[in-house]
């Protein structure tokens, strides 16, 4: 599958996957991989298909979540990860990888802040355990069908 066309298919898959898999490295060395909201889901979180629009080149994702989490503290001492979609139906995959960056712009937590946060977040999106993610991508290997494909980002 060649880059252009494995891009799409990237972005679609994106676009549409239940979920998002972050995998972070613990303390140990080990992977430590949980399920995110997938924020570029269009059926899920159609609010926020235009802030993703730009990025369907770069891929860059952004996941919110508790600044006490874990995955926070693992990904202050190592920011390595990578993301996975997946829909197996139509045997499709895509993971990348690289270094995730923590976001502290609070217009960026409000843009993104959805409906329903409060249960995660009870004093809504300016909520000090509310904590945003972005990651701008390196890598992407993955397989659509029967082809498998990797390209640089």
């Amino acid at each position: 599958m060649t880059g252009d066309k494995a891009r799409e298919a990237s972005v679609h898959l994106m676009q549409t996957a239940p979920a998002a898999y972050l995998t972070t490295i613990d303390g140990g060395g080990y992977p430590y991989t949980r399920a995110m909201f997938n924020l570029r889901n269009k059926d899920m979180f159609p609010l926020l298909a235009d802030i993703f629009e730009s990025h369907d080149r770069d891929l860059m994702v952004y996941f919110t979540t508790n600044t006490s989490s874990v995955k926070l503290s693992q990904l202050r001492v190592n920011p390595k990860v990578s993301v996975y979609y997946c829909n197996p139906l139509e045997f499709h995959g895509v993971m990348l990888s690289g270094d995730i960056q923590i976001v502290s712009d609070p217009h960026l937590k409000r843009t993104l802040w959805q409906p329903g946060w409060e249960r995660y977040y009870p004093q809504g999106p300016d909520d000090p355990d509310h904590t945003v993610l972005r990651l701008l991508p390196r890598l992407a290997r993955g397989w659509h069908a029967s082809e498998r494909f990797e390209f640089s980002l």
